[in-house]
């Protein structure tokens, strides 16, 4: 699995004043509002490849598509919200966003007893452990973020380590969202480091810079 955002050279001081006053508004609400509805199909297509998994030891690959591609929506909206990279983040399923990845290989069989165990005692062995960890690290974002909107605010540039923390948090939880969504057998690292992603070192000007 990999899971990364890109680090920009430089950032749009212009953008990042729109996103802390208006985001709420122009970015959290239309999409949150599509993204509550998203998650209702979700959860039917998460009870599918349940059932799925434990008749044909495996999942129906367009409902792996659908859950991968939401996730994807999801961690792109993300991305903006917290500053980490700029530009709007598209609407839809099937957007390709090349400062904004997330990877998962299709798993062509899945271990039933593994998806069983998930759904039964998924809270206590998976949710409840990592939670608690996440917990304090997300304090942590929080106090990132603060300190990072300054520093782009005053320099333009993101602090590469600051980038990494913030990056490395959403990487933690998006392992344990596809672990508990039959994405992955493979149980979620407690680790916010990951595999390196290569991204495309140009951009396109941001025209309020």
């Amino acid at each position: 699995m990999k899971v990364g955002i890109k680090h920009q050279e430089s950032y749009s001081r212009g953008s990042l004043i729109l996103r802390s006053l208006f985001g709420g508004l122009y970015i959290a609400l239309p999409h949150g509002f599509l993204l509550i509805f998203m998650s209702m199909a979700s959860s039917v297509v998460g009870i599918i490849n349940f059932w799925s998994i434990l008749i044909t030891g495996k999942m129906i690959r367009s409902m792996f598509d659908f859950q991968l591609n939401l996730m994807r929506w999801s961690l792109r909206v993300s991305a903006r919200s917290m500053n980490l990279c700029d530009g709007y983040p598209a609407f839809g399923m099937t957007h390709n966003d090349t400062d904004v990845v997330l990877d998962i290989e299709y798993p062509e069989a899945s271990n039933r007893v593994s998806v069983l165990l998930r759904a039964m005692f998924g809270i206590f062995y998976v949710l409840l452990p990592h939670a608690f960890i996440l917990f304090f690290l997300q304090i942590g974002a929080m106090f990132v973020r603060m300190i990072a909107f300054w520093a782009v605010l005053f320099t333009g540039k993101y602090p590469e380590g600051m980038h990494a923390y913030m990056v490395g948090v959403i990487r933690w939880n998006v392992r344990v969202n596809a672990f508990m969504s039959y994405l992955t057998d493979t149980y979620p690292p407690f680790s916010r480091a990951g595999d390196e992603v290569v991204f495309n070192q140009t951009s396109a000007p941001d025209l309020l810079d």
